[in-house]
């Protein structure tokens, strides 16, 4: 019987090259089952908010599985990237995407005779990427970065698995807890726990800036990388610059029960319907697919066949040896499917799954929730975010000190301004912005309520405007909250 996946060809060139895909994929008996599904821009543009059709929706948790072609999000008409949606919707944690050096595809590295092969592992769900965002003022504008402890765990877990199946001796995480010492450090630290489970695997840790500087100088120096989402985004693309761009970029997202392949370039509008796209990154994810589905061989075949035809110097028009004329996309697919068999001289490939096929727990009952049990809690304070006008910090301390009149089971300990502390120390020299951050900590001996704070925020409201208010909480023992920049 043939493997039933859900397949949406996307917009611009995404249906040209998807053909191309599957043509390749027909052509190599692959058996599969296709159901095409509507998503995209012109979804978006028939009134579905989500991008796609409640029968998409349907045949993608049906099957466990989607393709994608490239898709396009409407600009200015406020609706959330169908690309980043369909991830977040189905919990596809890990974003992996493997870069390597492909004869016939020449960049610096290439030339110098410098081989690329990196495993990007990107978490896929939390960080900026659940997009909370407010304008505090009309001047000043706040995003929330969300990590958490098992969303941390399962990427890193997986890119430990993947790490192994692969046979990779080193996995790096990447990050930036030097600054970010609760979000990042958090991710660190769940790293560094899960680290001691594989001791056949180098683990280390690298901050991200460090890493990009490394990437573009000794790029020889990494096998695997695990990130946080945003950090992954950007990695990941400079990645794809180091051999060739994103046109050479597979891209998986895997998650327990429905998993994505994809191309993650653009649609190239400018060039839909020309038939000179190059299918080459949609191919490499779909090559990916099919291992993650169990076509270890048919895999390999394919991929050896697109390596053959790269050394033998066929390209389309992006890439390649302007001497050679330029295939056309179809071209380039049949080209393929000629050399299906060929092995390439340089760089073979050995026919192994690099994933097994997770299976897709069907009809759900209720979302999953993973909650960590067992943690003592304190709540110790609270950091209440005013707009102030031309207000000065001393101003604003006269006016926090009135909130403490009737409840002396608190101090006033720090006013912050974009992140730096203002009061009770600070500098004439830290410019300002309309809207600051005021800390109120329990006295020593003490035990406060939620209630209490609150209260604090509604007395504090008569006298200046409240934007938005956060609890201080010490788990385990530890400080849940960060100081402020000279504090």
């Amino acid at each position: 019987m043939k493997t039933k996946i859900a397949v949406a060809q996307g917009d611009g060139i995404g249906p040209e090259i998807m053909d191309a895909v599957l043509k390749i994929f027909d052509a190599n008996d692959v058996q599969l089952e296709y159901e095409f599904v509507e998503m995209g821009k012109s979804i978006f543009d028939a009134g579905y908010s989500t991008g796609m059709t409640p029968e998409a929706k349907e045949a993608i948790e049906k099957y466990g599985i989607l393709f994608k072609g490239p898709m396009e999000t409407p600009k200015g008409k406020g609706v959330k990237s169908i690309n980043v949606t369909a991830r977040k919707v189905w919990n596809t944690y890990a974003n992996q995407r493997d870069f390597r050096s492909l004869n016939g595809v020449n960049t610096v590295f290439s030339k110098a005779g410098i081989p690329i092969n990196i495993t990007i592992i990107r978490e896929n769900i939390e960080d900026t990427y659940g997009g909370i965002e407010h304008l505090l003022t009309y001047d000043v504008a706040v995003g929330r970065r969300i990590i958490t402890r098992p969303g941390s765990a399962q990427v890193i877990r997986y890119a430990f698995e993947m790490a192994q199946r692969k046979g990779l001796k080193k996995l790096a995480c990447a990050h930036k807890a030097n600054i970010m010492k609760l979000t990042d450090g958090m991710f660190l630290e769940v790293f560094q726990e899960i680290a001691k489970e594989y001791p056949d695997i180098e683990a280390s840790d690298i901050i991200v800036d460090d890493l990009c500087m490394k990437l573009v100088s000794k790029p020889e120096m990494f096998e695997a990388i695990v990130l946080t989402n945003l950090q992954g985004d950007i990695v990941s693309d400079l990645c794809a610059g180091l051999v060739g761009g994103l046109g050479f970029a597979p891209s998986a997202n895997i998650g327990d029960n429905i998993s994505i392949f994809e191309a993650v370039h653009g649609t190239a509008p400018d060039i839909a319907g020309k038939g000179i796209a190059n299918p080459t990154a949609l191919l490499l994810s779909g090559i990916g697919m099919l291992r993650f589905l169990g076509f270890s061989s048919k895999a390999a075949q394919i991929e050896n066949a697109l390596l053959y035809t790269l050394e033998q110097g066929v390209h389309t028009g992006d890439f390649g040896d302007r001497s050679i004329p330029a295939s056309n996309t179809i071209q380039f697919a049949d080209a393929i499917i000629a050399n299906l068999g060929k092995v390439p001289s340089k760089d073979p490939i050995v026919a192994t799954a690099d994933v097994e096929m997770k299976s897709h727990v069907a009809h759900l009952s209720k979302n999953k929730l993973t909650v960590t049990k067992g943690i003592e809690e304190e709540m110790v304070g609270v950091d209440i975010f005013v707009e102030t006008g031309d207000m000065q910090p001393n101003e604003l301390a006269a006016i926090a000190k009135r909130q403490l009149t009737y409840n002396d089971n608190f101090d006033l300990v720090m006013i912050s301004n974009r992140g730096t502390q203002v009061w009770p120390t600070g500098s004439i020299y830290t410019e300002l912005v309309n809207e600051y951050r005021v800390r109120f900590e329990k006295k020593e001996g003490k035990t406060v309520t939620q209630r209490e704070l609150l209260h604090i925020a509604a007395d504090f409201s008569q006298d200046a405007k409240v934007c938005s208010v956060e609890f201080l909480m010490n788990f385990g023992g530890k400080r849940g909250y960060t100081l402020a920049q000279g504090q």
